[in-house]
């Protein structure tokens, strides 16, 4: 030994560890997130082509099988037995139906309300119910209801100071509103009418009892979800906030009102001895519905019919084509016609009133 401190040994890598740490970091692709991103939204604008398609490929299928169904059951129809069913209505159904149809488009301005204090928007009642009745009426006879609806929405609306993306907010909102009564109609339908729906559907009590119980769980998580935390999605190419718990539990009920009124519309003009109670027939008329918009023609037409067709007991088929002629006499024509003419006396009104105004305005002129 010559007295000199030996050399510490290094360990084997221990100068790559050294130059790896105290080295500049190797920068990274710029172009990474980008190409990222763009690849998700390929992927996402893909998977909703093809449910579009999915979605116009189904509502094709279920009209084309409503359509042979309704064939095949008009081919066997009485006509003049029809007529004599039609004339067998007593005064009391037409007005019960009336009556009843008033109640549901009462409760459809409520859509248009809840829908309007989510937004903070301040408009008249009467403007409200002006707009929801028209638009609804409308959009229920000729279909396509963003488009006739929201069209009948913004002429009105916008003159409250209403821009076109808060009416067609208010659309989406009153849309969720139907759906959510819907759900509870169907529900507890299907729960508590369990063994008479199985006659109808052909499923066991115990299989309807499960989808009922499925329903009302989604529906009691939707309203644990939004009354959580503030919930914006978006939803037909719109951003919004959904509404929380308490306008959430309005929209429920107000689905209620309006759907339980439109079915008792159709219970009290059924023929006597159909042999179901209301609460069964209302699932099957929530069911017949979802079936009329799924297919996208205008208020379900022959979809609903064929479906009602095909699952109501009635006496004969004569009898109960009676009653679904006149269910679309009272509930869709005549408050479509209502709303045409209201729409016109409106802007006959407004009309009117500014050439009043010009008017007006010219006698000040004259006398200055």
């Amino acid at each position: 030994m010559n007295g000199m401190a030996a050399e510490p040994t290094r360990k084997p890598g221990r100068d790559a560890e050294v130059a790896s740490i105290t080295a500049p970091p190797v920068p990274q692709p710029v172009l990474a997130p980008a190409i990222a991103g763009a690849a998700a939204d390929a992927v996402s604008k893909r998977r909703r082509r093809i449910a579009r398609i999915a979605g116009v490929v189904a509502s094709i299928v279920i009209f084309a099988l409503s359509l042979f169904v309704l064939a095949r059951t008009l081919t066997k129809i009485n006509f003049a037995e029809v007529r004599g069913a039609i004339a067998a209505t007593t005064a009391e159904q037409i007005v019960g139906a009336c009556l009843l149809t008033c109640i549901s488009y009462l409760a459809l301005t409520g859509y248009d309300a809840v829908a309007l204090r989510q937004l903070k928007a301040k408009v008249r009642y009467r403007t409200t119910a002006l707009a929801s009745f028209t638009s609804y009426a409308i959009s229920f006879t000729l279909g396509f209801p963003l488009i006739t609806g929201g069209t009948v929405r913004y002429w009105l609306y916008s003159r409250a100071g209403l821009r076109a993306g808060a009416v067609a907010s208010l659309t989406i909102i009153a849309g969720v509103t139907f759906w959510l009564g819907m759900a509870l109609i169907v529900g507890v339908g299907l729960i508590f009418r369990a063994e008479a729906i199985s006659g109808l559907d052909y499923l066991s009590p115990a299989v309807n009892m499960a989808l009922g119980s499925g329903v009302l769980g989604l529906l009691a998580a939707y309203l644990i979800w939004v009354s959580a935390a503030p919930r914006r999605r978006k939803i037909q190419g719109f951003r919004l906030e959904l509404p929380g718990f308490g306008l959430t539990s309005r929209q429920v009920l107000l689905g209620l009102a309006d759907l339980g009124a439109a079915s008792g519309t159709l219970f009290v003009l059924l023929p006597p001895h159909h042999g179901l109670d209301y609460f069964t027939f209302a699932s099957v008329y929530s069911f017949a519905t979802i079936l009329g918009i799924a297919s996208n023609a205008p208020g379900g037409i022959g979809v609903f019919e064929a479906t009602m067709l095909k699952i109501v007991p009635r006496p004969t088929d004569e009898a109960l084509l009676a009653s679904l002629l006149l269910f679309r006499v009272i509930y869709y024509i005549a408050p479509f016609v209502l709303a045409l003419a209201f729409l016109g006396a409106n802007e006959s009104f407004r009309r009117w009133q500014s050439l009043r105004e010009a008017m007006l305005r010219s006698q000040e002129l004259e006398g200055d």
